[in-house]
C-alpha cells in the first residue's frame, strides 16, 4: 500500500481477546443451565450476536442504556449466541445464562503477536493508533491493555461520544494523527462496525480474521494475524 502514513486498529478480536477465551467462558456458563455447547457452535453464535451488538451501537450505544435496557439487550445477545450454537431458548432462560457468563472471571489481554507487529509498523515511521468502542478514555485504555509506548494514542467512544461505524469517531482519530483518510489504514474484525465504518470514512480497511470466520472474504484485504496484516501494509 503506497502513501500510507497511519495505521489504526480495533481492540477486541484484533489486538486482544479474552483470557480465558470467551468460548470457554460461555461453555462453562451454559453447562450450569444444562446446555452442552461446542466451540464451533459458540463461534457461530457469537458471529450472529456481534452483528446484533453493532446494530445496537449504531442506533443507541450500549454504554448509554439504562439498567433495564442493558439487561434486555444482553439477554437477547445471549439468546442469539445460544441459537447460533443450536439451542433456541426463551429470553428468560437466556438471561439466566448471561448472568452465569457475567459471574465468570476473565480479562482482556493482547494476542502474542501484537507488540512485535506494532513495533514493525512504527519502525516504518508510521503513526500507529487505536480506535475503539470502549467506554473509557484512550489513555486509560492504553494503560489497561499495556499498549502505552507501543501505540501513539487511542480514540474511544467513551471520549468522543461516537461509536463505530459512525464516521465521526474515525474522523476524530484522523484529525489527531494529522493525516488524510486516504493516507490511513484501519484494521478490525467486524464487517459492520470496523470495515464498513472505515470504508465510509474513506480509509483503507483490512479485515482481521483471526478465528477464520470469513475465509471467502474478498471485498478488502484479509489478514489472519499481525504478520499478514503488516505484510499487506508493506507491499
Amino acid at each position: 500500500m503506497s502513501g500510507i502514513k497511519a495505521v489504526f486498529f480495533d481492540i477486541y478480536g484484533t489486538l486482544a481477546g479474552f483470557d480465558p477465551p470467551r468460548e470457554d467462558i460461555q461453555m462453562r456458563a451454559a453447562e450450569k443451565l444444562g446446555f452442552i455447547l461446542t466451540k464451533d457452535g459458540i463461534d457461530a453464535g457469537y458471529h450472529i450476536a456481534d452483528q446484533f451488538l453493532t446494530r445496537q451501537n449504531s442506533s443507541k450505544p450500549v454504554r448509554t442504556l439504562n439498567a433495564d435496557e442493558r439487561r434486555t439487550f444482553f439477554s437477547k445477545y445471549e439468546q442469539l449466541v445460544l441459537k447460533g450454537a443450536g439451542h433456541s431458548v426463551e429470553l428468560d432462560v437466556a438471561e439466566k445464562v448471561w448472568k452465569e457468563v457475567s459471574k465468570q472471571q476473565y480479562r482482556l489481554t493482547l494476542f502474542p503477536d501484537v507488540i512485535g507487529g506494532l513495533s514493525r509498523l512504527r519502525e516504518r515511521d508510521l503513526i500507529v493508533a487505536v480506535i475503539s468502542n470502549m467506554n473509557q478514555t484512550g489513555e486509560l485504555l492504553c494503560d489497561d491493555m499495556n499498549l502505552t509506548g507501543h501505540v501513539d494514542f487511542a480514540v474511544t467512544s467513551g471520549e468522543t461520544g461516537f461509536e463505530k461505524p459512525d464516521s465521526r469517531i474515525f474522523e476524530v482519530a484522523l484529525s489527531k494523527a494529522g493525516v488524510l483518510a486516504e493516507e490511513a489504514v484501519f484494521i478490525g474484525d467486524q464487517l459492520d462496525s470496523d470495515i464498513r465504518g472505515a470504508q465510509n470514512a474513506g480509509m483503507h480497511p483490512i479485515l482481521m480474521d483471526r478465528y477464520g470466520g470469513h475465509p471467502d472474504y474478498e471485498t478488502y484485504p484479509r489478514a489472519v494475524d499481525m504478520d499478514t496484516a503488516v505484510a499487506l501494509i508493506a507491499r
